[in-house]
């Protein structure tokens, strides 16, 4: 399934429509951050947070922008040869601008403390209790071999909140259905320049800068 899909063609019941988007698209852009870039410290430091999101996170938009724009062409030239192997490409840079999308607004320097209404008592609900549901997330994250990502989603079919660890850049609801809540980013260059090799520390500082208003934002919005 085309990464495409993601962004403007959702509603398509056919594939041919979301193949026609391809060809009057508009390029994907990198968005702002809703704060300065020192504003998660001491928890996230300036460094880490410009280089993340000015350079990784701008190198996911621009690759996704080259891979659509060769996908374009190899779909005028009828070259599924050229379709298909661009699908990684595709999966990868648009994973991680849609990983890196969430992950921005999921964080917030008044963020931190535990969630309220609907979403805490989910939690309560489907892992006992808020410290259980923290240390499972933490558990999960911190057990990414390599580079991933740690997920708490909405499993719409259950009606339930689940934790999930995806690798790379694979996207949570492209890759398991569930609707993308919270997301913790566990590449290195996410904690790296801060908190060296030692993932636990920087999931241990991540939580004081959650934004659970976000995360009760689309958990609401999701149950619609």
């Amino acid at each position: 399934v085309l990464l495409r899909l993601f962004f403007s063609c959702r509603s398509s019941a056919k594939l041919v429509a979301p193949l026609g988007c391809l060809v009057s698209r508009q390029k994907h852009t990198l968005p702002d951050l809703p704060y300065d870039y020192a504003a998660l410290e001491p928890h996230i430091n300036a460094e880490i947070m410009q280089l993340h999101h000015s350079k990784h996170h701008a190198a996911y938009v621009n690759n996704l922008n080259v891979a659509e724009e060769k996908y374009k062409e190899a779909l005028a030239k009828g070259d599924v040869t050229t379709q298909v192997s661009l699908q990684p490409a595709l999966k990868f840079n648009g994973g991680g601008h849609i990983n890196h999308t969430i992950f921005w607004t999921n964080l917030s320097p008044n963020g931190g403390g535990e969630p309220k209404g609907e979403l805490m008592e989910a939690i309560k609900r489907d892992f006992g209790s808020f410290a259980n549901f923290k240390e499972k997330l933490t558990a999960v994250s911190v057990g990414v071999q390599g580079s991933g990502w740690g997920w708490l989603g909405y499993n719409k079919e259950q009606g339930r909140l689940q934790i999930a660890a995806c690798a790379n850049q694979d996207p949570l609801q492209g890759t398991t259905g569930l609707i993308p809540l919270l997301g913790i980013d566990v590449w290195e260059h996410a904690y790296y320049l801060q908190y060296k090799n030692v993932r636990p520390d920087y999931l241990k500082a991540i939580w004081n800068v959650i934004n659970w208003e976000n995360v009760s934002s689309r958990y609401a919005t999701c149950k619609k």
